[in-house]
């Protein structure tokens, strides 16, 4: 039994706000159930995060973070980095919005294997 107020309650709570959230893996089957890949990669740069003062713009973070999302894409996926981006980058200011998700690492590879 869970008191209303009580640490298991308030989790219980929290958990079922965000269900629908939580659930939605089962509808995209390209969503991974772990981050940690993710979080693994990207050890390196908050490692070195010190090195990167030298940018200094508010817009810099979210940019660097979609640019090494790439990178860690591709090289989890066995991709050249070099490779990839010479396929994707030439015509992509020219592609409706609808096609970026077949531009991704992942369905690239699909695409092209």
């Amino acid at each position: 039994m869970a008191l209303p107020r009580g640490a298991l309650s308030k989790a219980c709570n929290y958990t079922l706000t965000l269900w629908d959230k939580l659930t939605r893996f089962p509808e995209y089957p390209e969503l991974e159930l772990s981050n940690n890949l993710a979080e693994n990669s990207m050890r390196p740069v908050a490692i070195g995060r010190r090195n990167w003062i030298h940018i200094g713009s508010s817009q810099a973070g979210p940019k660097i973070a979609a640019i090494l999302s790439v990178v860690e894409s591709c090289r989890r996926l066995k991709l050249p980095v070099r490779h990839y981006l010479a396929e994707v980058l030439p015509g992509l200011a020219g592609r409706p919005i609808q096609c970026l998700p077949d531009l991704t690492p992942a369905a690239w590879v699909a695409q092209h294997s």
